[in-house]
């Protein structure tokens, strides 16, 4: 299916560019940004910012959208909290994102590895502040609790599609599961986030019921984009939604009482992360 207009990409080519990449090789460290094939990483990357993702680069999971290694990851780099904290200072980033590769290898699936990530960048970056991306550590409760403990700004878990989507999207992830992640962080009085792609053949009516049941567990931060197919091994986008359709979903959700949401086209969990600071 041929792109549309509204989706032209940024490809990024100024010295600021170069100088991110450069940083984040020199560290030895992961981007979703690359790993995902973000469409912004022109844009986000030519204002000096980037969403790191710890834990490696290779996920146990196999998610039909994700662009994202998946196999068997090496173990922990023990010095990577540090090199991410050090980054962000060198960087000096105002705002921070932070995310992950799913750890399912792992006893507490990187939790622990996530909060020593959060604590060392708040320790070296008192002003900075943060949004944790997260995965659902198989819905482990104690686990999520040692992330949101950290009390990031932020912690934001994607639902990425519908109810009716999820099995056929998502290899591992569930539907009630990831709404109960969501539960556990608003109910911890920290903001929580979560993130949608659309163009995989959901109706208007499923999203409606999504943003009630986002709504219904505390989540009132959201984000909305168009789904784009990263190889032909992953599952084909099936419509390419009008920007005036992205209007009417962010009208439809601040009615609901969503207090922050972006939607657009190009539009991904992590852009504009500083709107959505409470």
């Amino acid at each position: 299916m041929r792109k549309p207009e509204w989706l032209k990409i940024n490809p990024g080519n100024s010295r600021q560019f170069s100088a991110t990449g450069n940083l984040v090789e020199s560290q030895g460290l992961h981007t979703i940004c690359r790993s995902g094939r973000c469409p912004n990483l022109g844009e986000c990357w030519n204002r000096g910012t980037t969403t790191f993702m710890i834990g490696g680069d290779v996920c146990t999971r196999s998610c039909k959208f994700c662009n994202t290694k998946s196999g068997r990851p090496l173990p922990l780099d023990p010095d990577e909290p540090a090199k991410i904290a050090r980054s962000i200072r060198e960087m000096g980033l105002k705002h921070a994102v932070i995310t992950s590769v799913d750890r399912d290898d792992l006893p507490d699936y990187g939790a622990e590895h996530w909060a020593e990530t959060v604590r060392q960048i708040k320790n070296l970056n008192p002003q900075t502040t943060l949004e944790a991306l997260i995965p659902d550590f198989q819905g482990n409760a104690v686990c999520l609790n040692t992330v949101i403990e950290t009390r990031p700004e932020v912690i934001s878990h994607n639902m990425e599609t519908v109810k009716r989507l999820t099995p056929k999207v998502r290899s591992v992830a569930r539907y009630e599961q990831s709404l109960a992640v969501l539960q556990q962080i608003a109910n911890a009085q920290v903001a929580a986030k979560s993130g949608l792609m659309v163009g995989l053949g959901e109706t208007e009516n499923e999203i409606d019921e999504l943003m009630d049941d986002l709504l219904s567990v505390g989540c009132k931060l959201l984000s909305i984009g168009q789904y784009l197919q990263p190889s032909k091994k992953h599952i084909p986008v099936e419509n390419y939604v009008h920007p005036e359709v992205f209007n009417k979903y962010k009208e439809i959700a601040y009615n609901k009482g969503f207090n922050h949401v972006e939607s657009g086209p190009l539009v991904r969990s992590s852009y504009h992360s500083a709107n959505f600071l409470p």
